[in-house]
Formats: C-alpha cells, structure tokens, sequence
C-alpha cells in the first residue's frame, strides 16, 4: 500500500501544472462553498443577537394587506395616530416606539455621506437597550416641539471623515441641507448582517415627518409588554385598539402584522438557512464541474500510462493494486484542491469581513464537510478511470504505443 501511495504521488508530481489545472475547479468549488455558507451563518447569528438584544418582551407592528370585499387592495399604511392609540391608557403595554426611516445626504463641514436617517420617540432607546457614550438623548418636549436635535450611531462619525463620533456632540450637520445639532452619540451594538445601526442617525419622528421626509406614514412600531408573562395580553391589546383605530369589525382580516421576538427570529433563521444552502448549491456546481475535470484528466492519464500499467502486471501487480493506484491519485488531487479550496475560502471570508463589514462566521461543520465532500467528488470520479485500468490486459497493455 506504501507503494502505491508512493507512486501516485509520483504521478501527480510529475505533471505539476496540469494537476494544478484539474485542481482549479475543486479549489474554487471549496472556497466558493464556505465563504457563501460563512457569509449566511454570519448573517443569521447578527440577527440572532440583535433580536436577543431587544429582549423577550418586545413586539413589532408592522403594516399588513389592505382587504376590501375579500379582496386585496395592496400595502396598507400606519400613521403615527395608531403609536399614539397604543400608548393611550394601557393595561399591559410599557412602551411604544414608532419609526420612519430613509437615506439622505448628510453633511459635516467638506465631508458627506449617505446614512439612514430614523424618526422615532425617545423611547426607542430603552427599548433598544442603545446606551450613550457621549451626550444625551433627545427627549418628548423636543420631539413635540420638532426640534432639530440629532443622536449619532457609534460609527456615524467615521462616515464622515472623523476618527471619534463623539467629537461631533454639539456641533451641527446637514440632513437633506437642514442644519441639526449634534446632541449624543451611541454606543457601538455592531453589524446586523447588511444593515448597520451604528452607521445610522437618530431624530425625532415629528421632525423627521415635518421637516425632512414630509410623510405621515410610519414603517413599524415596536411595542414593549409589561414583562414576559404579558405577551400573548399585550398582543390582545394591541390588536383591539388597532382594529379599533382602523375600523375594522370583529370578522375583517387585520390589516397589520404583530410578531414577538420568538416569531421573528423563527422566520429570519428559515430565511437566512435557505439564503445559505442556495448560495451553497450555487457554489457546489463548481464542484462537479471541477470532479468531472478529474476523471477527464485521470481517463487521459490512464491512456499514457497503458504502457507502464502493462509492465506492472506483467510483474506481479494485481488488477486491485492498479484499480487503488488510481483511485489514490484521484483522491490526492481532490483532497490538495480541498485543503487550498479550504485557505482560499477562510482568507476570503476574512477579506470580506475586514473591507464590506459583514460578520463572517465559519462552522467547523462546514469545514468538515467540504473535505468530506472533496474526499467523496475525489472517489467517484476516480472510480470509472481507475476501474478502466485495472482491467486492462497486460500483454495488449506491453503492446500499445
């Protein structure tokens, strides 16, 4: 067995360049594999945590289908009259943040870039458990009084040529062209897959309907229950006073969506495991496509060597030791493509981490099966080739030229 180990290295060392070639597609097949599923598990334990962050009391309205007759009439619209409904002698309701969101131009001195920009009430931070590292929050007098105040996300600063957002607290920066001031700075939650609330600015939402986005309009409603054991009370509420607000009868579909915590991240770790094994089968042709390479080059290695295979059988080497000789060189390419596929796809999930800011998460599950998989593109593609060559008969083999 050392033997013929020795020997299909030897093979494989012998034409250098053309078991690099056949490696090619296994090598991009591999790296192709873990960056996508490191990309998506990177995605879905961002989420995780931000969800987590939020806590397990906290509920999200967001607007539903609009139904008229039985029949849809489209998106349907929440305005900020439904928060100030929610927040109306509750019973089993803490607090309620409504929030509007869009990306404008912002402006600080020369620099500029383009940031979301969220309207909210000052509750959304305790909600959001955000904490300062600089300033102070904006408070209800200055969101009834529409005031042009602005708390930066912890990052928000960085976007615009500054090393320390927290340098910016009271001085002033563009939004749309509108001068706000600079009254607090948040402090660093981290990536949320491919958005970033560190990158985003915070205003109050009747300045931010009146001033900036000149919409009534609001995109989702979080809602924080009492405690835990409130939860399924504090949805009921939610939903009579809402039903209420739109006057809908008792049998009418809802024309709005509650989902707690639980719900939420159930529906973003379905979303984000499918997002995964696509972009993972998408990568997994490639890995086909680079095991039928393999046995192309391994059938046309079993065609130069008819000579040598003759030659071995004629001394004494068994149909079993060719078929393995084969087999082992088959095996070789694929694991080496394996294990630079490997490098290849962990430096890339680096590269991306480091330049796009995504959170990058390589299971070893994933690693385990991309050799796994190298390993088993490598025995059956090596089979046919090797199959062919221990069958062939040693005086017409010694005969071939």
């Amino acid at each position: 067995m050392g033997e013929i180990i020795r020997v299909a290295f030897d093979a494989v060392l012998a034409n250098k360049l053309r078991s690099l070639l056949t490696m090619l597609g296994i090598v991009i097949g591999i790296a192709a594999v873990i960056t996508m599923v490191a990309l998506g598990e990177g995605a879905q334990r961002s989420v995780e945590q931000r969800l987590k962050t939020l806590g397990t009391n906290v509920l999200t309205v967001r607007p539903g289908q609009s139904f008229s007759g039985g029949l849809g009439r489209g998106q349907a619209t929440m305005t900020i009259d439904d928060a100030e409904a929610l927040r109306t002698q509750p019973k089993h309701i803490q607090a309620v943040a409504p929030e509007i969101e869009s990306r404008f131009q912002v402006e600080y001195g020369a620099s500029n870039a383009n940031l979301s920009v969220v309207g909210t009430w000052p509750a959304y931070f305790s909600i959001n458990e955000s904490h300062l590292t600089a300033g102070r929050m904006f408070s209800d007098d200055e969101d009834r009084g529409r005031r042009r105040v602005v708390v930066l996300g912890a990052l928000a600063g960085t976007q615009l040529g500054l090393r320390d957002s927290a340098s910016l607290v009271g001085e002033t920066v563009r939004i749309r062209g509108i001068p706000f001031e600079v009254i607090g700075v948040l402090a660093e939650k981290g990536s949320q897959g491919f958005s970033n609330p560190d990158e985003s600015l915070y205003i109050p939402l009747s300045t931010a309907q009146f001033r900036v986005m000149g919409s009534n309009r609001i995109r989702s409603i979080a809602v924080q229950a009492s405690d835990e054991k409130s939860m399924e009370n504090a949805m009921a509420e939610i939903d009579l006073k809402l039903r209420r607000e739109h006057r809908l009868r008792p049998e009418q579909q809802a024309d709005f969506n509650i989902r707690d915590q639980a719900s939420l991240l159930a529906t973003v770790q379905e979303t984000t495991q499918t997002f995964s094994l696509l972009l993972a089968g998408i990568a997994a042709i490639s890995l086909l496509v680079g095991g039928i390479g393999i046995m192309n080059i391994m059938l046309v290695s079993v065609t130069e060597r008819t000579r040598e295979i003759g030659l071995r059988k004629a001394l004494g080497a068994t149909g079993t030791d060719i078929l393995l000789q084969f087999l082992v060189e088959s095996l070789v390419l694929c694991l080496a493509g394996g294990t630079l596929g490997l490098l290849l796809g962990i430096g890339g999930a680096a590269v991306l981490q480091r330049i796009m800011g995504w959170t990058m998460v390589i299971a070893p599950e994933a690693i385990v099966v991309a050799i796994a998989f190298s390993a088993t593109v490598g025995v059956f593609f090596g089979i046919w080739p090797a199959r062919r060559a221990a069958s062939l008969a040693p005086i017409e083999s010694l005969r071939y030229e």
